[in-house]
């Protein structure tokens, strides 16, 4: 999702440097948006005035922010670092720490939208941080986003991520299991999302994936694999402040379920072939 991003930075005037763990990856981006590659995180942050990441999960983002080569020893004071990566609120605060201890201002920016929103500048991007660090970033942010809001200090973008994938995770649950039913009672899936969306059962999950739901197709969107690392990070976090997540916990072990039916890779709507399965 990362490519994309940048891509809109570059479009609209931007100085772009990216930097990617695959080298190839960032000569191709070159290629097409111009721009710079880097060898390294901290080649790539050297004199920037905003530094945003997107990489995987919480050793992922310390590697690049920290150390020798991190972005954090190539950046310099007052400059902002935005972290678009879904991770944990505790290594957020970590990094918030560490940058500020270099002058360094962190906003946790986690985003959602998906692979089309990040192409199409579509992405809701939910932020936590300095108020001041935020008002800098906004605009720059706003460049591939449809909305962008802090929500609170530091980990309140991530903790709000959170709440995105626990929400997400019962609804494509209660979507599966609605299209399932259809299929084993005999009825035209289609026609049933056509009269139901326009009902109180519509989401965006029903009008972006029951198609391709009834279709079993899941090469595209958000992988189950990352699901199942973001409701990791979601539970942790209930048990730490006591929330109850018993929707969630379910749904995360019918992911597990698919990861063993090889479907790590697959959309996460992916969890309708689980019910499939069990006919």
């Amino acid at each position: 999702m990362g490519a994309p991003m940048a891509g809109h930075l570059a479009k609209a005037g931007h100085e772009v440097t990216v930097y990617n763990r695959t080298g190839s990856k960032a000569d191709a981006w070159v290629k097409t948006h111009g721009g710079r590659a880097a060898g390294t995180p901290r080649e790539a942050a050297d004199g920037a005035e905003f530094v945003m990441a997107c990489v995987g999960n919480d050793d992922d983002l310390r590697a690049v922010c920290l150390g020798p080569d991190g972005a954090f020893a190539g950046m310099g004071e007052g400059s902002v670092f935005v972290d678009h990566t879904t991770v944990s609120a505790a290594v957020t605060r970590e990094l918030y720490d560490a940058a500020s201890d270099s002058g360094i201002a962190f906003v946790d920016a986690p985003i959602s939208g998906g692979q089309a929103g990040a192409e199409n500048g579509q992405l809701s991007i939910m932020c936590g941080g300095d108020l001041d660090a935020y008002s800098r970033a906004e605009p720059v942010m706003e460049v591939y986003a449809k909305l962008c809001r802090r929500i609170g200090d530091s980990g309140a973008g991530q903790m709000t991520k959170m709440c995105n994938q626990i929400a997400i995770a019962g609804l494509v649950q209660g979507l599966s299991e609605a299209l399932h039913f259809a299929e084993t009672s005999g009825l035209d899936g289609r026609a049933v999302v056509e009269v139901i969306s326009q009902g109180a059962a519509g989401s965006w999950q029903m009008s972006n994936r029951y198609e391709t739901m009834l279709d079993d197709r899941f090469d595209h969107g958000f992988a189950v694999d990352w699901m199942r690392k973001d409701l990791g990070i979601c539970l942790d976090a209930a048990d730490e402040s006591g929330a109850s997540l018993p929707v969630t916990a379910l749904v995360d072990q019918f992911y597990k379920d698919v990861q063993k039916m090889g479907g790590g890779r697959w959309d996460t709507s992916s969890l309708i072939r689980r019910l499939r399965k069990s006919d």
